[in-house]
């Protein structure tokens, strides 16, 4: 996955270089919004989650694709993934083994109600963001002398997204009554919005390496990603410590 780095000295960063890297920034200096901070549940979800009970699988669904469409963690995590991916089949194992961690996690937190604290979560999942690019980037090889097995890396990476789910389920207080379909649901709305946000990502993906530009700024992009994941975890210690 890394041999596109291999004996290639580190490009300086160019102006769509340093485009990408304020695009980056921006969209996390969002995240760092005090309601991002906390991976709190909008009022209004909150409210109407909290008034019905029973099996009510369609709005489970919308609100966990709506989780995962504005989960910029989740999907900066998935856009290294599938950074160097060009095989569906490649594409479709990674996206698998993340949904398998997050999947079990997510269901199984909220049904034994282990809750962690959403900042320390939060925190880790900054570092799976930072992880993937140095992944992409080839520095485990360069640093340990191996390349780590990407799939474990994956997976494991995976059960802590679902934490980060379920963490964000837990706040909604939801009825025991009809829990478990509920949480299905929840996890197919997910992976519907997974779905979705990959759909996107890899157009852009298709289209950006046909050009020039991507052998010219696919440093400066994980480079750009690793700054960000940074950005996130310093963001979530700080509400963890403050809060």
């Amino acid at each position: 996955m890394h041999r596109f780095f291999q004996n290639r000295p580190p490009r300086p960063p160019s102006a769509i270089g340093h485009l990408l890297l304020l695009v980056t920034l921006i969209v996390t200096l969002h995240l760092g919004a005090p309601e991002a901070l906390a991976h709190a549940v909008t009022e209004g979800d909150k409210g109407y989650i909290q008034e019905i009970s029973g099996v009510n699988l369609l709005p489970f669904m919308y609100l966990g694709a709506k989780h995962m469409m504005t989960g910029y963690d989740h999907l900066l995590f998935l856009f290294g993934v599938i950074f160097f991916l060009y095989r569906l089949s490649h594409i479709g194992l990674y996206v698998s083994l993340f949904a398998l961690g997050h999947s079990t996690t997510m269901i199984l937190g909220v049904y034994f109600n282990l809750g962690i604290n959403s900042f320390l979560i939060d925190a880790i999942i900054g570092l799976s963001v930072v992880y993937k690019a140095l992944d992409n980037l080839g520095a485990y090889r360069r640093w340990l002398g191996f390349q780590p097995d990407t799939r474990v890396a994956t997976l494991v990476f995976g059960l802590f997204h679902g934490f980060g789910l379920a963490t964000k389920i837990l706040e909604y207080n939801i009825s025991p009554d009809g829990l478990v379909p509920n949480l299905l649901a929840f996890n197919v709305g997910v992976e519907i919005g997974q779905l979705l946000a990959l759909t996107v990502i890899l157009i852009g993906m298709g289209c950006w390496r046909r050009t020039p530009s991507f052998a010219r700024n696919a440093y400066t992009a994980n480079v750009a990603m690793m700054s960000a994941g940074f950005v996130l975890v310093g963001m979530q210690l700080t509400g963890y410590f403050v809060s």
